[in-house]
Order: structure tokens, then sequence, then C-alpha cells
């Protein structure tokens, strides 16, 4: 059991704690069900069958003229005109969801929004638009803006921190007084101030929440690098004349990293929070994209319909518990003294 790899027990450590597997285990299934939504929820068939021949309107553009039709434009597979031609000769698979994010149901029998139905499950908004399929496209925006963010801003800390914690001195005093200064602006109004004057969009929206989410694991990292650096093994490679980056990034950074992962569970969670309050108010990604924060704005603005508020809320409370619970899962596996006392050692 000794010999045993120490990343073996943190997965025992892992698993020991049930709340957080499953709660990974589901955050994974959601995910993967909205990587796919485009076959889940659309406004267009996954297969079409045409006078013997197969037909993907989810992956690719066909013209009415295909079906039999007469405009040269892309097919409105929910037209009844479409789907009659279509049906005279072949016939259509469809997503269990028939609206995309932003497809409107002129059919509603009462005004938008309209409360939930056969049609649409959990109503619709304001305009017109299926709540589930926003929820289901929203889900996956959040989710992979927060990844991203959180990557990117995760490597640039991570950087900051190394650099700060192994060199010290002036470098260190002066990126210390930087960071004061900087993390003292208050962000949310900047973003507000800067998002004002530039277009939004899922790239340019990023950047700009790049700019200040970087700090995050600035001084986690610094502190473990200050601790490291006068320890025996960095002193010894430094006196074998090993090369800085290599020091800095193949033998101490791994040790910092133990403390670096349990973290970016949470940091994740406020990416998402942070786009989601941006969207709310209005700062956010561009009108008519997914955004679970738009659908918050609808329900407040909205009281008599309360399906589009509970929507909006259970789908973040369900996706923050789930990342929470896997964060405390993953702070289990990396604690010396779990992973130590399932092996039956001292740490």
């Amino acid at each position: 059991m000794g010999t045993e790899p120490i990343w073996h027990r943190q997965w025992r450590a892992f698993r020991r704690n049930r709340r957080g597997l499953w709660s990974l285990y589901l955050f994974l299934v959601l995910f993967v069900v909205s990587l796919g939504a485009e076959l889940v929820a659309n406004d267009k068939p996954i297969m079409v069958r045409y006078q013997g021949e197969l037909y993907w309107p989810v992956f690719q553009v066909y013209p009415e003229t295909a079906f039999g039709g007469l405009f040269e434009t892309e097919a409105n597979y929910r037209d009844p005109y479409v789907r009659e031609l279509i049906e005279e000769d072949g016939w259509m698979l469809w997503p269990p969801i028939r609206y995309s994010y932003d497809t409107i149901n002129y059919e509603l029998t009462v005004p938008a929004p309209a409360p939930p139905s056969a049609e649409n499950w959990l109503g619709t908004d304001d305009q017109g638009r299926d709540v589930l399929a926003r929820l289901i496209y929203g889900f996956r925006l959040s989710v992979l803006f927060g990844l991203i963010l959180t990557v990117a801003s995760s490597a640039i800390g991570i950087v900051v921190g190394a650099l700060q914690g192994y060199y010290g001195g002036w470098l260190d005093l002066a990126g210390q007084r930087f960071l004061e200064i900087w993390s003292s602006m208050p962000i949310l109004y900047l973003i507000i101030v800067i998002s004002s004057f530039v277009v939004p969009g899922f790239w340019t929206l990023l950047l700009i929440m790049l700019l200040f989410s970087w700090m995050t694991l600035v001084d986690l990292v610094r502190a473990e690098f200050l601790r490291a650096r006068n320890l025996d093994y960095v002193r010894a490679a430094q006196a074998l004349g090993v090369r800085t980056p290599v020091i800095l990034f193949r033998h101490m950074l791994p040790n910092a990293m133990v403390a670096t992962l349990t973290y970016l569970p949470f940091v994740l969670n406020a990416s998402v929070i942070l786009l989601t309050s941006l969207d709310f108010i209005g700062f956010g990604l561009p009108p008519g994209a997914p955004s679970l924060g738009e659908l918050l704005g609808q329900g407040k603005a909205n009281l008599h319909a309360p399906w589009l508020g509970l929507s909006a809320f259970v789908t973040l409370a369900l996706m923050l518990s789930l990342l929470v619970f896997v964060g405390e899962a993953v702070r289990d596996a990396f604690d010396p003294r779990k992973y130590h006392a399932d092996a039956g050692e001292r740490p």
C-alpha cells in the first residue's frame, strides 16, 4: 500500500465524498446534454428522408427547393407548407423539443409569456420563445464561458504568483502594490462602463472580465512559491544549474497546484455568477443570446409569470450547488489527512 501512487489514494478520498461524486456525475450528464443542445432542442429536424435521400438539417442548410418548394432560401421546417411537401414523399425525425433558443412560437393561444403546456413544457418568455430551450442553451453558454474564463484567469494568476513568489524582492513588492491598486477598483462598475463603449459579445465580454478576474489565485500561488523557494530540492536544483523555467514549472508548480486545484470549482462558480449578474442588469451578452441572467430579468419584469424566474433560479441553483459540492470533494481529495488516513499512514 505504501508504494501505491498518491493519485490513487486521492481518487479514493474523492469517491468517499458521495455527495461530491454524484454531483460530478450529474453535472457531467447535464453538461454533455447541453453540448448537444442542437440535437435536443431545435426548430429543425435532426434527419429528413425525402424521395429516398437523407438530409441532415441540423448540420447543413438546405433550400426550400430541395423539397419541392419555391424559394431558394433556407427551408422553414415548421412551416405547414414545407412539412406537407416533405411528408408527401418522406418523413422527418424531430428532436424532443421542437424549438431553438431564438424560435418564436407564433401559434400561442394566449398572450406571451404563455404558461407551461404540452407544446412548451416550461412555458414561453415575453417574446414567445420556449423557456426550456433557452435554459438548455443558456446552461451550455454559462458553463463554457465560466470554464474558458477560469482556465485563462488561472493561467495568468499562476504565472504572476509564481514569478512574485520565486524572485521576491522588488518584483514582489511592485507586484503586490499593483495588485492592491487593481483589486481596489470597483470591478462591476468598470465592466459596466467598458461594456457601454464596446459592442457586447462572447469574446469581448470574456476579455473584459479577464482583465480583473486573473487576480483570484495570485496570492495563493505566491505564498506557495515563497514557502517552496527555500526548500532543499529547489536549492539543489539551483546549485546544479537547472534553468529557472524548469525549476518554476516542473519542480515547484506541482506542489503549488495541490492548493490551487481546490479553488478552481469555486472560481468557476464566481465566473458564472458574474456573467449572470451582468446579463441580469443588461450589460452582458448581446440581446437575444440564451442567457440565464436575462431570463431572471424577465421573471422580475413579469411577476405574473412565475415560471420564468423559477426556471432560471432552479437552473442556477442546481448548477452552482453541484459545482460547490464537487469543489468540496476535490478539497477532500487533496487533503493529506484524508488520503493518508485511507492508506493507514500518518500524514
